[in-house]
């Protein structure tokens, strides 16, 4: 076993997926790739992932993502309705079966009167209307991005059968 439990964390996904034949994509904003960076470390993940979206710009979010814009002009960037639009934007975008996104504020400033660290991640599984979760991490711009970054692997890891 490793000493880095992102690497961890990523293998059981990457390991996991692959025996349920689950393909996965990512949408992240606050993480910029580093979600399907970790995955992708992982030998055996071209089985798994399919793809990822960085869509920092808010309105990337909507055209390349598909996040209505009304919904991104009334809940904002940072919200559940966006990470779970982000979720299914996912899946539509790169084909997988699984879509998980990362939206929030790394820092080192609030962002439309959210806090630093403030964290939505979201979650799409086959079958099951997408799902959001908040959080609110502590530390630089780098443990918070890292820190998302984990969490993400490890609700994707909770859902393997």
């Amino acid at each position: 076993m490793s000493a880095d439990p992102t690497y961890d964390a990523a293998r059981r996904v990457i390991e996991g997926y692959a025996r349920m034949r689950l393909t996965i994509g990512t949408v992240e904003s606050l993480t910029g790739g580093l979600l399907c960076a970790a995955l992708t470390s992982i030998p055996g993940a071209s089985g798994v992932v399919r793809g990822g979206l960085v869509v920092y710009a808010t309105e990337l979010k909507a055209t390349l993502a598909g996040v209505p814009a009304g919904q991104l002009a009334q809940d904002g960037p940072v919200s559940e309705s966006t990470a779970r639009s982000l979720a299914g934007g996912a899946i539509r975008r790169t084909g997988a079966a699984v879509g998980i996104a990362t939206t929030g504020v790394a820092g080192p400033d609030k962002q439309d009167g959210h806090e630093v660290g403030t964290v939505w991640l979201g979650l799409q599984l086959p079958g099951q209307p997408a799902e959001a979760r908040e959080y609110r991490f502590k530390g630089d711009r780098d443990q918070i991005r890292h820190q998302t970054v984990l969490t993400a692997l490890e609700w994707l890891a909770g859902r393997i059968d």
